[in-house]
């Protein structure tokens, strides 16, 4: 027995003890209290503690016995196990378990795996669908004041369609249209607003649910006071100008954005390109219902342009970026300019993307604005091209036309464009070297040679051609009210009215001219016009470079003019006069001559087939023309029909007639798309005469005048 167990079996007997004491004494005669015994005195004393003990057991101080010995089977004996091995230093050797043959085997590969799904369980199968829930919605309070209509194109529970899986479904679009009807009335002015719902059962029909939606607007709160906070611009009240905002108007909430977007808009235009709008406060009065409006402004320093730079990838350097840009060093900042020079350099078509912002020096111009710097960065993309059109046209049969075009291989924007054209009519080949913003903005330069086979009604012949112009044209990009051309060409060809020629240089016509054209354009659009004019003059001094040497000139002046009778049908008008003076008709080639018909001309005639002509039918040309057009342009949505008579006709002599007009009539549809209308007409010449064609069919892109 250990310590422990003794002094608790010690402790035990020691309350015995106490307790037959106490059972043997007898009790006191009378209630006085003994008298305590001395305190150092013990309770026990320890003789007759030790004396009460009892006495441990001797057998607990002898050893354990040995446990026995395991029988040990005699060797050899049947059916006892054999001895377990041991090694010399007496461990035993590590058991061998047996290997699973199936462990070794390869997996079996997915694809053989069988992949059924299980059969549905006949109980699900005969459960019935959910029923629908049917739902119908009412809205009181919103049509008196204009809302219902808003409310319900937003509206989950019309976007719903009257159904849904469950009632729980219904209650949550009912609760999403309490907060759209709130989030509504006060965009208008209605602070004040409550709206309430209940959905109630249809009697009679368990599936069907009624829900109505109950909105008191109350007051409508009106501005108070407006007030811009902050320093003020130069000149005074830019930003109040532009705060669209008047007191006594109602509060709604889009005229406020379209308000602080106006602001955001103008500063940067008149000199603020750092302006910084803070956080409106609009301060309500339950009592009057004004609202009073603070927007903290601050304007940022007015600034003046410095400069540019360029970074990224560049397509060109920063000289050419000036020739872009329509400001100068000094002019006072507007990001008008900053936009615009941006889309000169996406029309280049050389870039991914673009991008440009203003930039502090803190630098202080002589009038007493910061300069600030436009950084440019580039994102050049791919410079090649490679492109092809084909098309079939009843004046002018069958062309195709590939193109293959590195825009930037002579940097600042050198483009080479080889096209190959194989037609009916014409098989030629063209090589152009073109620079787009030649040393000044909207500047072209382009020199182009060509060589190629004709094959056209009035003629059959090979033609050489060398030609360089210079020019400000018009683009759908970049419509430019004043445009002009002017340059000059070499021409040499073999030509024939009835079979072709051999090519020869003995009886080749040269020919060397010059071009000038200027234009003036008010229509509000290059391919679609629905208001406005054109006007534009043409005109070409030639002259034979074989003897004899006669000079003379081609003149041709257009206009045309865009009437917007309603909002839907736009009524143009076209005129065109032509005359070549100084030489006879057959003093002139007759690539040289004047023809009329097809799609841009008299419609209803084939490609230079209105005109006089020879005894075989075959058109002559002739040295002077007149023609008009008159058409009705009727749009709705993203379609549009045109019905359209043109009159006209070309003359031998030298100045034009109004006699022996031929007209043609016809309808065209329309397909709009953001780039332009695409357009296929149809028509018949009036009074047709043998040999002209019952109908022609044009295709193009934009109107046709």
């Amino acid at each position: 027995m250990n310590k422990a167990g003794f002094l608790l079996s010690a402790a035990s007997g020691a309350l015995l003890l106490a307790s037959a004491a106490a059972a043997q004494t007898p009790a006191p005669p009378s209630p006085a209290p003994p008298a305590p015994p001395a305190p150092e005195q013990p309770i026990v004393p320890d003789s007759q503690f030790e004396k009460a003990l009892p006495p441990l057991d001797p057998d607990l101080t002898k050893p354990l016995e040995p446990l026995p010995a395991a029988p040990v089977p005699a060797p050899g004996k049947a059916g006892s196990p054999p001895a377990p091995p041991v090694t010399p230093a007496g461990n035993f050797p590590p058991v061998t378990e047996p290997v699973d043959p199936g462990l070794s085997e390869p997996l079996t590969p997915l694809d053989r795996f069988e992949l059924a799904t299980p059969a549905p369980d006949a109980k699900d199968a005969k459960e019935a669908p959910a029923p629908t829930i049917r739902y119908s919605l009412a809205v009181e309070g919103l049509k008196a004041i204009g809302l219902e209509g808003r409310f319900r194109s937003l509206s989950a529970l019309e976007d719903g369609d009257g159904k849904a899986t469950n009632a729980a479904m219904v209650s949550a679009r009912t609760k999403e249209d309490e907060l759209l009807a709130v989030r509504l009335l006060r965009s208008e002015g209605y602070y004040d607003a409550t709206v309430s719902s209940s959905i109630a059962q249809v009697p009679n029909e368990p599936a069907r649910l009624a829900v109505t939606l109950t909105t008191l607007p109350g007051h409508r709160y009106d501005f108070g006071q407006i007030r811009i906070q902050g320093p003020d611009t130069v000149p005074t009240g830019i930003a109040r100008e532009a705060l669209k905002l008047k007191s006594g108007d109602p509060i709604v909430a889009a005229d406020v954005e379209a308000a602080e977007a106006n602001v955001r808009l103008r500063l940067p235009q008149q000199g603020y390109p750092f302006a910084d709008i803070g956080q409106r406060d609009v301060l309500l009065d339950p009592d009057t219902h004004l609202g009073d409006y603070t927007l903290p402004l601050d304007p940022g320093p007015r600034s003046t342009f410095a400069g540019f730079t360029t970074d990224g990838k560049l397509a060109f350097d920063a000289h050419h970026v000036g020739v872009l840009a329509r400001f100068k060093r000094g002019e006072l900042y507007d990001s008008r300019k900053v936009d615009d020079l941006r889309e000169a350099m996406v029309a280049t078509g050389l870039f991914r993307t673009v991008a440009a912002r203003p930039e502090r020096t803190g630098e202080t111009a002589p009038d007493g604005t910061e300069y600030v710097n436009i950084r440019v960065h580039q994102v050049a993309g791919p410079a090649r091209t490679l492109a092809g059109t084909a098309g079939y046209n009843t004046g002018q049969g069958f062309r195709a036309e590939a193109t293959w075009e590195h825009r930037n291989l002579f940097p600042p924007e050198g483009a080479l464009r080889v096209t190959g054209i194989l037609g009916t009519q014409e098989q030629s080949l063209v090589v152009q070297f073109q620079r787009n913003n030649a040393g000044q903005r909207d500047r072209t330069l382009l020199l182009q040679a060509e060589a190629g086979r004709q094959n056209y009604a009035a003629y059959h012949g090979y033609v050489a051609r060398l030609y360089g112009l210079v020019s400000r044209t018009s683009t759908p990009i970049w419509q430019k009210k004043w445009t002009y051309a002017y340059g000059g060409e070499l021409v040499a060809s073999n030509e024939d009215e009835k079979r072709f020629p051999p090519i020869s240089l003995k009886t080749a016509h040269f020919i060397a001219g010059l071009i000038g054209q200027i234009g003036y354009d008010t229509s509000n659009s290059l391919l679609d016009p629905t208001k406005g004019f054109r006007l534009g003059l043409r005109s070409n001094p030639e002259v034979s470079l074989r003897e004899p040497t006669k000079p003379y000139i081609r003149n041709i002046v257009d206009g045309s003019v865009y009437y917007p009778a309603t909002d839907s049908l736009t009524v143009a008008g076209r005129v065109r006069v032509g005359s070549i003076f100084g030489a006879n008709l057959a003093d002139l080639p007759p690539s040289r001559r004047i023809y009329g018909g097809g799609g841009g001309s008299v419609r209803g005639f084939g490609y230079q087939q209105l005109g006089p002509k020879d005894a075989k039918g075959v058109p002559t040309g002739g040295r002077s023309q007149v023609e008009f057009s008159l058409e009705a342009r009727y749009r709705f949505g993203n379609y549009g029909i045109v019905p359209f008579i043109d009159a006209g006709q070309v003359y031998k002599t030298q100045y034009p007639k109004l006699s022996g007009l031929r007209y043609g009539a016809g309808i065209g549809g329309r397909f709009y798309t953001n780039f332009g209308p695409l357009r296929a007409d149809v028509a018949v010449p009036i009074g047709r005469k043998k040999g002209e064609s019952r109908f022609a069919v044009y295709v193009s892109l934009g109107q046709a005048f």
